[in-house]
C-alpha cells in the first residue's frame, strides 16, 4: 500500500516538474535569443570541445583555491553520474531490490557510484563550511560587511542548492546501507551480492540494519527512495520557476558558455577588445562611410547585447570571485562585477516578455500578460542586494514617470540600460585589468560588457566625464592626451650621448635598423616615463641594438580613446599609425607601454597591421641572458643595494600573461632584492590608471593607487619597479599621497644602473 501511495505522488510530481522545468528552459532560451548575432563563437567545434573538456575536468580557474577545487569538482561530477541512481529509485518504489540492467550490480559501476557519493558529500560540505565562514554578516554596517564575495549573492538560492545536494547524496548512501540490509536477508542469490565486492564503502552501514524485518526494510528503501526523487524534483521545480537561479542553472548554462567563450583555446576575454559590429560588419574607418543613420553603436539597450553577453548573465553562479578582485570594489566604489551582471541579468528576465513581444506582434497578448510579473522582478532586481543598490534612483519610479508601458499598457520595464539598470559611477569606475575575467570560473566576459556599455554612453549618448572630452579634444587636435604639439615628441632624446636616428630623416625604413622604437605619448611627453625612455635608448645603444623612431610621425595608439569607449577615434587613430607603419616598413617594434605593447600586438592586426611587438622588459631580458648587457652589482652597503618590490601592470601581465621577464631581469641584478607584494602575478591589483582611469579624478571610496601603494610600501621594500609608465604615475603619486618613502621606477632604470657600474669600472 505505501509502495503504491509514494508511486502515485512521485509520478504526478514527475509530470509536474518537467513541465515547469521545461518552462524554465524556454523562458531562458528565449531571453538569451533576443540577443543580437555572436558570430564566430561556435567554431571551430574541435578545438572548442577540447578546451570545454579540459576546463570542466579540469576546474583550471580554481588553481588558487586548491580545496575548493576538489570540492567543487567532487560536487560537479556527483551531478551526472548519481543521475541512474535517480532512475533506479524509480524503480525501487515498486521492487526494492531493483536494479539497472547489465550495470546495476556491476561492480566497477557500483564502486564508483559509491565513492562519487562520499566524495560529494564531503565536497558539499566543505563547500558550505566555505559559504558560511565567509558570508557577510547581516548586523555589519554595509563597508564592512562589502569585504565577502558572497555580499550581494542572493543567499536562499544558494542554500536551497546546497540543501539539495546534501539531502541527494545523504539518500544515496542510505538506499545503499537499506539495500545491503535488505539482500543479507534474502536469498542465497541475493545474499551473494550483499558482500564489499558490491557494497565496499557502505556496507558496513548495512550491517547496523543487519536482522531488520525485510517488510520494514522494503518500506524504508521505497521512502528513501521517494524522498530522493522528491527532493530532485522540487529542485526541478524552484529551478523552472526561478530562470534567474544562475547558483542552480550555471550546471547546464555554464557548458554552453565555456564552449562559446571568445577565444577558442581557453585564453580568457581579456588582450584585445572586440570591435563594434554593425549590421554584421565590424567598425573600421571605412565603414563609418555607409554607416547606416539609425545605427547603434555599443550597447544602450539589454537587446543590443549578443545572445553570448545575454548567455553570460544567465550563466553567473554567484560565487562573487570576480568581486572579491575587482580593485574598485575594494577601494569603495560602487562597481561590483558580480553586481553589474545581475542587475543585467535581472533586468533582461524582466524585460524578456516585452522583446518578444515587439519581435513578434502575433505574441503581444502573450507577452502582455507576463509584463505585470515582469516588472515585478524589476522590482525585487532593484530592492538592493544585502543593502547596496547598484542602480540609479528607484527603476519603477523611472517607469511611471516616463510613462513606459508594455504590449497591454502594464508599466513596461526600462529602455535604456544606463542610468535605469546601471549606475553611471558603476560604469566608470572600472579599469578594465581584467581581473574578473580571470577569476570567473564559468567564462562571463564582464570587460567586454562594461566596454560595450561605455561605447553606447560616449558615442550615442555623448554621457561621460568631463576630463574625458577634454582628453579626445587633446587626441584629436594633437595626437596626444596630453595636449603636447608633436613636434616635441623628440624632446626626450635630449643630451644623449648618441644620436636617435629618425625613420624618413635618418633612416629610409625601419627595415634597416632591428628594431622600430614605439617611444609612446608618455614616453615622449611625461617626465618620469621620459626617464624609462632614455633608459631603454641607451640600453639597447650599450648592448649593439639598433633601433629608430617615427618622431613626430608617431601618434597616440589609441588605447585611452577604445578603453573610454570613443571606439571612432580609435579606429581614426589606428588607421593613421597602421598606414604610418607600413610606410616606414616596420615590423619588429620594442615598446615601454603595457598599454601600447597589447594595442599594437593584439589590436591593430583587427585593422591590418601585423607586426613582430616585444615589450621592453622582454627584449632587456633577452640581452642579459645572452651577454649583451652585463650589470655590476653595487658596492656592499651602498644605496643601490635595495629590496625592490615589483608591480604587474595589468596589460602586461593578465592581459598578455608576460610575468617572467620583467621577474628574471631583476633577478639578474645581484644586489637587488625582490620582495613580492601579497597580490602578485595572476592575482596582482591594478594601479588604477587602465581603462582611461589615469585621466579621470576618483571621487569615490579610497584612490585604487594609494591602496596598491600602501601595499607596495608595506614589503619594505625602498623601491617599486614596474613595466609601464601609467603604473608608474599612479604609483607615484599614490605612495606620495600616503607620505610613503618609496620609489618608483621602471625595471630598465634599474638595469641601467648596473649597467653604467660595469661601464665605470671597465
Amino acid at each position: 500500500m505505501l509502495q503504491t501511495v509514494l508511486l502515485v505522488i512521485v509520478a504526478l510530481a514527475t509530470v509536474v516538474a518537467l513541465a515547469v522545468f521545461a518552462r524554465g528552459v524556454a523562458s531562458i532560451v528565449r531571453q538569451v535569443g533576443a540577443g543580437r548575432p555572436a558570430p564566430g563563437r561556435l567554431a571551430p567545434a574541435g578545438r572548442r570541445t577540447l578546451t570545454l573538456v579540459k576546463e570542466v575536468l579540469g576546474h583550471g580557474r580554481f588553481q588558487h583555491r586548491p580545496a575548493v577545487r576538489v570540492a567543487h569538482w567532487a560536487v560537479m561530477v556527483s551531478f551526472p553520474l548519481l543521475f541512474l541512481t535517480l532512475v533506479t529509485g524509480y524503480g525501487q518504489l515498486v521492487d526494492p531490490g531493483f536494479a539497472l540492467p547489465l550495470i546495476g550490480h556491476l561492480p566497477p559501476w557500483e564502486w564508483l557510484t559509491e565513492a562519487i557519493a562520499w566524495l560529494g558529500l564531503a565536497g558539499i560540505g566543505w563547500l558550505i563550511v566555505v559559504r558560511q565562514r565567509t558570508q557577510p554578516d547581516r548586523d555589519e554596517a554595509v563597508g564592512t560587511a562589502r569585504r565577502s564575495r558572497f555580499f550581494g549573492s542572493t543567499r536562499w538560492q544558494a542554500y536551497v542548492v546546497e540543501g539539495v545536494i546534501l539531502a541527494v547524496v545523504v539518500c544515496v548512501l542510505t538506499l545503499r546501507a537499506l539495500e545491503h540490509a535488505w539482500l543479507s536477508g534474502g536469498s542465497a542469490e541475493e545474499a551473494a551480492l550483499a558482500t564489499p565486492l558490491h557494497y565496499p564503502l557502505t556496507g558496513w552501514l548495512g550491517e547496523l540494519l543487519a536482522g531488520a524485518d525485510r517488510g520494514v526494510l522494503a518500506g524504508a528503501i521505497a521512502a528513501v527512495a521517494a524522498v530522493k526523487i522528491l527532493v530532485s524534483l522540487a529542485w526541478l521545480v524552484v529551478v523552472g520557476l526561478q530562470p534567474t537561479m544562475g547558483v542552480a542553472w550555471h550546471r547546464f548554462l555554464a557548458v554552453v558558455n565555456v564552449y562559446a567563450r571568445r577565444e577558442p583555446d581557453g585564453a580568457p576575454a581579456l588582450g584585445p577588445l572586440q570591435p563594434v559590429v554593425v549590421d554584421g560588419r565590424e567598425l573600421d574607418v571605412e565603414a563609418l562611410e555607409d554607416l547606416p543613420e539609425d545605427a547603434t553603436l555599443g550597447v544602450g539597450r539589454i537587446e543590443d547585447f549578443t545572445w553570448k553577453g545575454l548567455l553570460d548573465f544567465s550563466t553567473c553562479t554567484e560565487c562573487g570571485r570576480c568581486q572579491e578582485q575587482c580593485p574598485a570594489w575594494n577601494t569603495g566604489k560602487p562597481l561590483s562585477p558580480k553586481l553589474f551582471t545581475l542587475a543585467l541579468r535581472d533586468h533582461a528576465a524582466a524585460a524578456a516578455p516585452f522583446l518578444r513581444a515587439a519581435g513578434a506582434a502575433s505574441g503581444a497578448g502573450a507577452a502582455g500578460a507576463g509584463a505585470t510579473g515582469a516588472t515585478d522582478d524589476v522590482a525585487a532586481a532593484v530592492a538592493g542586494r544585502d543593502g547596496f543598490r547598484p542602480h540609479t534612483g528607484d527603476v519603477l519610479g523611472a517607469l511611471a514617470a516616463s510613462g513606459a508601458t508594455g504590449p497591454d499598457g502594464v508599466a513596461a520595464v526600462p529602455d535604456t540600460l544606463v542610468p535605469d539598470v546601471i549606475d553611471p559611477d558603476v560604469l566608470w569606475a572600472c579599469t578594465t585589468c581584467g581581473a574578473c575575467v580571470q577569476q570567473c570560473p564559468v567564462d562571463i566576459e564582464h570587460v567586454d560588457h562594461i566596454l560595450d556599455l561605455r561605447r553606447h554612453e560616449v558615442l550615442m549618448a555623448s554621457a561621460f566625464p568631463a576630463e574625458l572630452g577634454q582628453m579626445f579634444r587633446k587626441l584629436e587636435s594633437k595626437g596626444n592626451p596630453w595636449g603636447m604639439a608633436p613636434r616635441k615628441r623628440l624632446d626626450w632624446a635630449k643630451g644623449l650621448p648618441f644620436e636617435v636616428p629618425v625613420v624618413g630623416a635618418d633612416v629610409e625604413s625601419a627595415a634597416e635598423v632591428d628594431y622600430l622604437f614605439w617611444v609612446g605619448c608618455a614616453g615622449a611627453f611625461e617626465d618620469r616615463a621620459r626617464r624609462t625612455t632614455r633608459a631603454v635608448a641607451e640600453l639597447l645603444h650599450t648592448a649593439g641594438v639598433s633601433f629608430a623612431v617615427l618622431g613626430d610621425g608617431e601618434s597616440c595608439t589609441g588605447d585611452p580613446a577604445r578603453r573610454s569607449g570613443n571606439e571612432l577615434l580609435f579606429q581614426m587613430l589606428a588607421a593613421q599609425n597602421v598606414e604610418t607603419l607600413a610606410e616606414a616598413g616596420a615590423t619588429r617594434i620594442v615598446v615601454t607601454c603595457a598599454h601600447c605593447f597589447n594595442t599594437l600586438a593584439r589590436e591593430y592586426p583587427q585593422l591590418g597591421g601585423h607586426y613582430e611587438v616585444v615589450h621592453h622588459t622582454q627584449l632587456l631580458n633577452r640581452l642579459v641572458r645572452d651577454g649583451s648587457l652585463r650589470p655590476v652589482p653595487p658596492e656592499p652597503g651602498s644605496d643601490d643595494a635595495r629590496t625592490v618590490t615589483y608591480h604587474d601592470p595589468c596589460y602586461l601581465g593578465r592581459h598578455n600573461q608576460i610575468y617572467a621577464p620583467p621577474r628574471e631581469l631583476l633577478g639578474a641584478l645581484d644586489g637587488v632584492e625582490v620582495a613580492e607584494m601579497p597580490r602578485s602575478g595572476v592575482d596582482a591589483m591594478c594601479c588604477g590608471g587602465g581603462g582611461a582611469r589615469v585621466w579621470m579624478e576618483e571621487k569615490i571610496g579610497t584612490r585604487v593607487n594609494a591602496e596598491r601603494a600602501r601595499e607596495a610600501a608595506g614589503t619594505g621594500a625602498s623601491a617599486v619597479a614596474t613595466g609601464c609608465p601609467f603604473c608608474i604615475t599612479m604609483l607615484s603619486d599614490g605612495a606620495a599621497a600616503n607620505g610613503d618613502d618609496v620609489e618608483v621606477m621602471d625595471v630598465a632604470q634599474l638595469l641601467l644602473a648596473g649597467v653604467r657600474r660595469g661601464e665605470d669600472h671597465a
